[in-house]
């Protein structure tokens, strides 16, 4: 558990996934850009929770009416503005908020996204239209399963209930009707084992791993031997494979 995550994901505002060389095989018909673009048409307002430094909706939103990215991290908003300067993209703004305690307008927004991040769904559904939409992916508790298992810990790992059944659960208290979840099965093959080292030390799927101990972030000093044990028993001719579930939701207000 992170006791500054504020922090933490500031340390993180100037980093990419696409430094990392890996491929994947997606086992469900779902996608969520996919889902998104179903639904927008150039009159659409979305609201995306979470949109980090902003890759994802200056890449792959299509163009509408406006996009209002959000984070907690001042220093991720930072390189939003910085990326959407850069992106020459029009009708896009990013702000700082806090996903619990939202600012936005009540009954303004047709489409809320939300992408491997903590929701409020009750103030999610005051400020979208009537019949507008949420549309969610998170990553549920058997995510790298067998890598948390050989760590003893991890995301979710000790969770008596599914991340997937919480949200679905409360997004169907907070008065959502058409209420969809979809399990998500993804398997990545990282090309080497400093590619899946990367990933592990800037991601919560172990998030103490790191060789270093940051007593802020309690993190503790990396296993190099479980680390070594996972590449040798999971390398295959596509790389070395890890397991993912995500999931998929749906409603409409």
């Amino acid at each position: 558990m992170k006791t500054n995550e504020h922090d933490y994901y500031s340390d993180l505002a100037n980093w990419s996934f696409e430094d990392i060389d890996y491929t994947s095989e997606v086992f469900t018909n779902w996608i969520y850009e996919e889902e998104i673009k179903k639904r927008v048409n150039e009159s659409s307002r979305i609201l995306d929770l979470g949109t980090a430094a902003g890759e994802k909706v200056l890449k792959k939103f299509p163009d509408c009416a406006e996009i209002l990215g959000t984070d907690f991290s001042s220093e991720m908003i930072e390189s939003a503005n910085n990326n959407l300067i850069k992106s020459g993209r029009k009708n896009i703004s990013f702000k700082v908020m806090d996903n619990l305690k939202m600012d936005t307008p009540d009954n303004y927004f047709d489409i809320v996204t939300a992408r491997h991040t903590i929701i409020n769904p009750v103030q999610i559904y005051k400020t979208l239209k009537d019949n507008g939409q949420l549309i969610l992916r998170g990553v549920d508790k058997l995510d790298c399963w067998a890598l948390k298992r050989l760590f003893g810990r991890g995301q979710a790992y000790h969770d008596l209930k599914p991340i997937s059944l919480i949200d679905y659960e409360s997004i169907i208290d907070a008065g959502f009707k058409d209420v969809e979840l979809i399990p998500l099965h993804v398997i990545e093959y990282y090309k080497t084992k400093e590619d899946l080292y990367a990933l592990l030390q800037k991601t919560p799927i172990l998030d103490d791993f790191s060789e270093e101990v940051n007593q802020e972030y309690e993190r503790k000093p990396i296993e190099r031997d479980l680390f070594e044990q996972y590449v040798k028993e999971n390398s295959t001719s596509k790389g070395i494979k890890l397991v993912r579930r995500y999931y998929g939701i749906i409603a409409k207000k």
